[in-house]
């Protein structure tokens, strides 16, 4: 059975780079403190347990990829591309939900940490990778992705999220990892 992914069209492919243009979509997402792995454990654990049942009407809702995580220092402005820093900053971590759902048909969530929020229609700049992920493998991804996106004349309108399709035990050559940001153009 596949996993459920966002909807997308690639307007540029210049592997390893992708710009995409996603379709409106329903996230389920949680703000957590710590660096990347333990923010990244916490923020899954959250949202897992949301989808497994723990919400309102006990509804199981379905497993869907990528799980995102977008880390944000507590000092820099949410639009800035932004380091890892592991003791200061805040982390978000999401699912994308099943597009047969709705806010409005979403379950409510029993945990108020979690939280459900619609996102528009986005452009967004894309580099994939594969293998193990670390915070510096990451930061060098996005670097490498910021400055594909001045080359490209874009302009970056959010911060960078880190996007893991592939659950723990994939071999690390089949891992399907991304940074992504959101674009405009200048």
């Amino acid at each position: 059975m596949a996993i459920e992914e966002p909807k997308y069209f690639v307007i540029e492919n210049a592997p390893p780079f992708e710009l995409r243009v996603y379709e409106s979509l329903i996230l389920a997402e949680v703000k957590v403190d710590g660096d990347m792995d333990s923010a990244s454990s916490q923020g899954f654990r959250l949202i897992a347990a949301y989808i497994f049942g723990k919400n309102r009407i006990e509804e199981k809702i379905p497993m869907t990829a990528p799980v995102g995580l977008e880390e944000k220092s507590a000092t820099i402005a949410m639009t800035a591309p932004v380091g890892i820093e592991s003791n200061h900053s805040l982390s978000t971590v999401s699912f994308v939900m099943p597009s047969q759902y709705t806010l409005a048909s979403l379950p409510q969530p029993l945990d108020e940490r979690v939280q459900l929020r619609e996102v528009p229609a986005t452009k967004k700049a894309v580099i994939m990778f594969s293998g193990f992920y670390s915070e510096e493998k990451v930061k060098e991804k996005t670097a490498e992705l910021e400055r594909w996106i001045q080359i490209q004349n874009l302009q970056a309108v959010g911060p960078p999220n880190f996007a893991r399709y592939n659950p723990p035990w994939t071999l690390p050559f089949l891992r399907r990892n991304e940074v992504m940001i959101e674009v405009r153009d200048r």
